[in-house]
């Protein structure tokens, strides 16, 4: 039985607004609000897809009054909107064993939403994206089961990355889900979709 579940991916954005722009004129849908993370000084919105899956555009909060570092590699935004991260669900997390450093195991909430989650003590991601975030919920309903479902389904997604071989036959033995690929190669995420304007590819 596979360890991991694909949970969520994230856009990464200078601003919200930027983001839910750029996912709303290649999806045909605007992300709904999610709200803030005071702790690391960011804020959300997300997309529900169905089947313990959904999609999330994350950003710097302006108003959040924060210092240390914003996870997800957000004391560095990029220039353009883009996918920065996966997420994966672990159960057992604080025990969970990975082939590189994942992070801290950090306990958050937001609303009656409680979850672990890995992250660097540095902010950044690991592998710079290419290894999952990996998060466990432990209190409130899943996200997916509480938006409002967009239609759109995930067809695939997939990892590239120079250093992908140090981590890509343990991704594969524990997350077991056929539309998850990794290559060695450039760094790129990307995802394709299917839903109201046909399959749309995301990078």
């Amino acid at each position: 039985m596979s360890s991991l579940a694909l949970d969520h991916i994230a856009v990464c954005a200078r601003t919200l607004d930027e983001g839910c722009d750029w996912v709303e004129a290649r999806l045909g849908i605007r992300p709904r609000p999610g709200g803030k993370h005071a702790r690391y000084g960011t804020h959300n919105c997300l997309l529900g897809m169905g089947d313990g899956f959904y999609f999330e555009v994350i950003a710097p909060d302006p108003e959040a009054d924060h210092s240390g570092p914003r996870w997800f590699g957000l004391d560095h935004p990029p220039e353009v909107s883009r996918i920065g991260n996966w997420i994966c669900r672990a159960e057992g997390l604080a025990e969970f064993q990975t082939p590189v450093d994942a992070g801290v195991v950090t306990p958050l909430e937001r609303g009656a939403l409680r979850w672990n989650i890995t992250v660097p003590e540095d902010g950044s991601l690991p592998l710079d994206g290419a290894f999952p975030t990996l998060i466990e919920w432990t209190a409130g309903q899943h996200p997916s089961t509480v938006l409002a479902d967009s239609g759109l389904r995930l067809q695939n997604l997939h990892i590239s990355h120079p250093q992908v071989a140090l981590v890509r036959d343990w991704l594969i033995g524990h997350l077991g889900d056929p539309r998850v690929t990794l290559t060695e190669g450039p760094l790129a995420l990307t995802a394709s979709f299917i839903g109201p304007h046909g399959t749309v590819n995301l990078a």
